[in-house]
């Protein structure tokens, strides 16, 4: 029995032991008509205090440790005070608020809407309308995307004279960029479910999207002024396999699949992440490519001075404020309620469980949200630029600490790259979804890939991929130069690996950019890449997502020949 059957089924069994015990028996002859249950306010106090107390400590587990790490590592390393460190704590409690009421609100509210749909939509629907509508759904998933704000808040850091498109993309055209991520979404939902349908391989879905995204690369590269756009476009591959598009595409494709008959396969559900990362980075570098053929830097340059001239009044008017994150939060959730509603009730004209619970969910989404992006504002964001920005005096002399270098350029370097390292090591295995995938892959496998090898494995690809990223921040060397290699290396272990390992190896990357991770890391490299003069500080998640494919394709082609020479 797989783990998620005995959940459900001992829920069932506490439910019906809960009736017998608490529901009195009628007189012989005699029907006892269920009547309202009346609970004092302390009595459910007392029922729900352990249930949001479990809620809260999940996130608590993936904030406080990594909010330590960064404030212990800044007071005694970089021997650098806290600026702003009320509001930050505040904002850091925001966050694990916020993020505790949006799961909670995902699973209530968003959850039943996927599943319904997923199995109602193919039986009234004809093929063609579903994946329309799959479409579409990616573009609404990836704004409700709680790191994706995060993409957006950070373009006003990008300097226009060193990095003019990217500077463009992130604040003139920020939506285009969204609806673009978006559009790469849907079109991987589309390819994810037409493949849980026919049952297809996932190795040469693989090989054809990284043809285009690899030579799309190539050229974006081969052009000085469109360099920059690289980071920022892998990135979004990292951004957006989060806590909503997941769930909710896998929901959709696994019961269209189930409804097909396909959907009994032990590999149900894998490849629609690896997609989902893959395709983003296919959109934005196509977007690059059409405004680099539209606007000539002088036009950007042009346009940048006389919009910051315009929007100094605006910023120093609202950043006192968090009115622009609420109605981001709202913004997110709100239009993919409706599109979901549409689908339920004008297309499939079906009704939810539990219109009640459905609906509570679906507020507590949005109030999640936007108590998430003020916590994202004022916490996450706060101090994952403030220590980006400190972590130079290191090893070099900045204006921000009187005594720096700290240390020799030498151990200064060694100091923040293996501080990069433990941060990506340690807030990999605080990812929740992590340690399900193990579980997961640890059933698929019998046993041969224990979930410990799993989770040290992308726990250590991840922390090299943050540690590579810094570097490449540091020493200022070409995002292409490495990338490009090592995902011709992926491709050549792939190759010869089982479809098994493919599927965990490819898909276990986007388990790791959680909505903690990814704004934190963004921050972080933006404020490094500013306080050492780079051009731009993307790319760090570009990096933190190919390495761990690497390691799990290592380990597996590791266990197979264990397996071989047993046998």
């Amino acid at each position: 029995m797989k783990y998620s059957d005995y959940i459900h089924e001992s829920e069932i069994n506490h439910k019906s032991l809960s009736y017998n015990l608490l529901t009195p028996k009628p007189a012989k002859g005699k029907s006892l008509k269920p009547g309202k249950i009346k609970v004092s306010p302390a009595k459910a106090l007392s029922l729900l205090a352990p249930y949001t107390l479990t809620r809260i400590m999940e996130q608590i587990k993936a904030v406080v440790p990594l909010a330590a790490y960064l404030f212990l590592f800044q007071l005694l390393i970089l021997r650098q005070p806290i600026s702003s460190a009320t509001t930050i704590c505040l904002g850091l409690i925001a966050v694990i608020v916020g993020l505790a009421i949006f799961m909670e609100g995902l699973k209530t509210g968003l959850m039943p809407f996927g599943n319904v749909i997923g199995d109602t939509l193919p039986k009234k629907a004809p093929m063609f309308l579903v994946l329309i509508i799959i479409g579409i759904l990616g573009v609404g998933v990836t704004y409700a995307e709680p790191a994706i704000g995060a993409l957006k808040a950070f373009g006003s850091s990008i300097n226009p004279q060193d990095a003019p498109y990217l500077y463009e993309i992130l604040n003139n055209r920020s939506e285009t960029l969204v609806v673009m991520v978006g559009a790469g979404v849907g079109l991987a939902a589309i390819i994810g479910t037409i493949r849980f349908v026919r049952g297809w391989s996932l190795k040469p879905l693989i090989y054809l999207a990284l043809t285009p995204t690899i030579l799309l690369t190539a050229y974006v590269w081969s052009n000085p002024d469109l360099r920059t756009i690289l980071g920022l476009a892998w990135d979004c591959g990292a951004v957006t396999t989060g806590p909503v598009t997941v769930p909710l595409v896998l929901s959709l494709g696994i019961g269209i699949a189930a409804s097909a008959g396909k959907g009994d396969s032990s590999l149900s559900g894998f490849g629609v992440v690896t997609m989902a990362s893959l395709f983003p980075i296919i959109a934005v570098l196509i977007l690059a490519i059409q405004v680099s053929q539209t606007m000539s830097v002088d036009e950007i340059l042009a346009i940048a001075s006389t919009a910051s001239d315009a929007s100094s009044s605006q910023i120093s008017k609202w950043s006192q404020t968090p009115f622009v994150e609420i109605i981001g939060g709202v913004r997110a959730i709100l239009p993919l309620v409706i599109f979901l509603m549409l689908v339920l009730f004008v297309i499939l004209r079906s009704k939810l469980p539990n219109n009640l619970i459905t609906t509570y969910g679906l507020t507590l989404s949005i109030v999640g949200m936007c108590v998430f992006n003020i916590g994202l504002t004022y916490g996450l964001g706060a101090i994952g630029g403030q220590a980006g920005t400190n972590l130079p005096a290191a090893f070099m002399e900045v204006s921000i600490s009187e005594v720096s270098p700290i240390y020799s350029e030498l151990l200064g370097l060694t100091i923040v790259i293996l501080f990069a390292w433990l941060l990506g090591f340690g807030a990999t295995l605080a990812e929740p979804a992590l340690n399900a995938l193990g579980l997961t892959v640890q059933e698929l496998t019998n046993g041969a890939f224990k979930k410990s090898m799993l989770m040290y494995s992308v726990a250590g690809g991840v922390a090299f991929g943050i540690a590579l990223g810094v570097g490449k921040i540091v020493f200022a060397f070409d995002l292409a130069t490495v990338l490009i290699p090592l995902y011709l290396l992926a491709v050549v272990l792939t190759y010869f690996s089982t479809e098994e390992f493919v599927n965990v190896a490819w898909d276990s990357a986007g388990v790791t950019t959680g909505p903690v991770t990814v704004p934190l890391v963004l921050a972080m490299g933006l404020g490094l890449g500013n306080a050492v003069s780079a051009t731009e500080g993307f790319g760090i998640l570009s990096m933190a997502s190919i390495c761990p494919i690497l390691a799990v394709l290592l380990m597996g082609l590791f266990i197979q020949f264990k397996q071989k020479n047993k046998g």
